[in-house]
Order: structure tokens, then sequence, then C-alpha cells
């Protein structure tokens, strides 16, 4: 059920139950992350791996020490510079948070979200929430009510809807190891943003056993859809004219015989705005019942990058 009633959702989450609920990025399924029975229910519903670490979402920089310890001065700055916001960082645990969301490890991944109604619903719980993506494991990430929908109909009492997601990918995750801040994923955060403030990162974003952060997997956000990154369409689709392509470009169209859609993220090669539109022509496409989607890289620079991260583990040769 899709409904913006906020008390209701509080209710279910009360009672050891998951939503879906909107963030900024993508929506989440949620769950309370000391109810081993809630974070057991999201691994079984997205079918995610137990060795994956969950996000605990909290309600303000303030309960960041009531779950985490030994925190870096540069998380603290990293906290104050974006939080609300769609940075997750990954922090040495306190004692009393639970196994089940950290996949075992020492530390806990943690972050604010900025999108209102999460807010709103985290004020009025006393604890945090894990909350991954709300998506079944390795498929394309949620970006409005209707897409959580069409994937849980059966298996959530309730989807809040808060609109469509404002950035469209998934939060920039940033560790530390031997005080050193570590990029675990790209996200909506560029890395340029990110080193402003606190320097330069190590990069360490892949990890395919023992993940230290949720979007490390070589495999994830991928169509039912053959997916293929390409730095020429043109000559993938030279010789598909038997078959039924879709396209995403930045801001450019492509015709051909054998291209059924295209379609651009932004006319303005504004890559804010086309990383907010990826996942959701990915579902469009994906329901369009094409042979193949090709994709064409993005700028690699800013959320370019986080772009052709998602659109590389998306593809089909990591299939």
């Amino acid at each position: 059920m899709i409904s913006k009633d906020i008390n209701l959702a509080v209710s279910i989450l009360q009672q050891e139950g998951i939503i879906g609920f909107p963030t900024e990025t993508v929506y989440g399924l949620a769950g309370n992350i000391f109810s081993e029975k809630a974070v057991k229910q999201i691994y079984e519903v997205k079918q995610r791996p137990m060795f994956n670490p969950l996000i605990a979402h909290l309600k303000g920089i303030e309960q960041i020490d009531t779950v985490a310890t030994q925190i870096p001065g540069k998380a603290y700055q990293l906290a104050e510079a974006f939080w609300p916001g769609p940075l997750t960082l990954v922090l040495e645990k306190q004692a009393h948070i639970p196994d089940w969301i950290t996949a075992g490890k020492s530390t806990v991944a943690l972050r604010v979200p900025a999108h209102p109604m999460a807010l709103a619903l985290l004020k009025q719980l006393d604890f945090p929430l894990a909350a991954p993506s709300a998506n079944p494991f390795r498929t394309v990430s949620p970006t409005s009510a209707v897409h959580v929908e069409n994937y849980f109909a059966d298996q959530l009492p309730l989807v809040l809807d808060g609109g469509e997601c404002q950035r469209g990918i998934e939060s920039t995750i940033i560790g530390f190891e031997n005080q050193q801040p570590v990029l675990y994923r790209h996200g909506s955060i560029t890395v340029e943003e990110i080193e402003t403030v606190i320097g330069p990162l190590l990069v360490k974003n892949q990890n395919n056993e023992a993940p230290e952060a949720p979007g490390m997997l070589l495999k994830h956000y991928s169509p039912a859809t053959k997916f293929i990154l390409t730095d020429d369409i043109e000559s993938i689709i030279e010789n598909r004219i038997e078959q039924k392509i879709g396209l995403i470009t930045l801001n450019r169209t492509i015709t051909h015989p054998a291209v059924n859609t295209c379609i651009p993220l932004s006319l303005q090669a504004n890559l804010a705005e086309a990383a907010a539109n990826l996942y959701a022509t990915m579902h469009q496409l994906d329901r369009l019942g094409l042979d193949l989607i090709i994709a064409e890289y993005m700028p690699d620079t800013g959320l370019g990058r986080s772009m052709n991260d998602r659109m590389k583990r998306a593809s089909y040769q990591y299939q």
C-alpha cells in the first residue's frame, strides 16, 4: 500500500515490521536496527546476502556518538559539512549495536537523510532505521514509491510516498583505515566535494567477498534486460538491426533502425539532473521488452564518475 501516513509507518516500525520509505537518494527498506526480526525480514525480502552490511539512518548528527565510538575528527568534519545529506560514514560501532546490521563487523555505517518525510519519521522514533535500497538484491534501485510497490506489492504493509528522489544515486560512503579516509562507494556527493573538506581520499570501492560497506559488489544495480556500457554506441548498434534496442545517453538523441527508444538523461548535460534520472530511466527501459539496453559513459568527473560506477556494475560484462 502506498500512503503518506507517517503515523501508520511509526506504528508498523514500532511493532518490528518493515516499510518502504523515501530518502533524497533512493527509496529504502526500513526497520528498527535493534529488532532482529525486522532486520532479518529486510534481508529476506531483499534476498540480500548476510555478509553485506546495512546502513543505519539517524535523526540528526547528535546521535552519532550514541551509535559510534573512536570517531575521527575528519568524520565530524564531514558530518558537519554534509548531514543531513547523501553521505554515509563507516565508523567503529558502540558495543550495543547489533551484529545483524553490521554483518558481524566492528564498524557500523551511518547517515542522516535529507528527505523531509524521512526526517519527520525518524524524529518520531526512538531507534535508528536500517534501510538498504528497497529493491531485490542486484536489481535497479527505486527512486519512486511505485518502483517499490512494483517490487514488493505483496511483501510490504506500507510504502511511504515521498515523491521522486531528488538525488537518484545512493549515498557516498567514506570509512577510515588507520585514520586515513577511504572511499568505499561513489555516490551523490562527489569525491571533489569530499576532498575539499578533508583532503585526499584513498579509493577502495570493490570487495566481492566481505565488503566493508554496501555497494562494493562487482555485480549490482542491474535491470533484467541485458545491459551494456560503452564509449561507442554507434559501433555496437551497427550490426544489430534485428534487435530491439534502448539507449541511455547524456544529452544526445541517436536514431537507427535497431533503436526502439533513446532517452537522454539531461538535454542540458547537467550531471546532477542526469544522476537523478538514471535509475528511473533504467526502470522505464526495462519495462519495454527490449533485447538490449546500451548506455554511454558519462564524463569521468564529479557525478559522472558515480553514474559510471553504477552502470559498470549493472553491465552485462559482470553477469
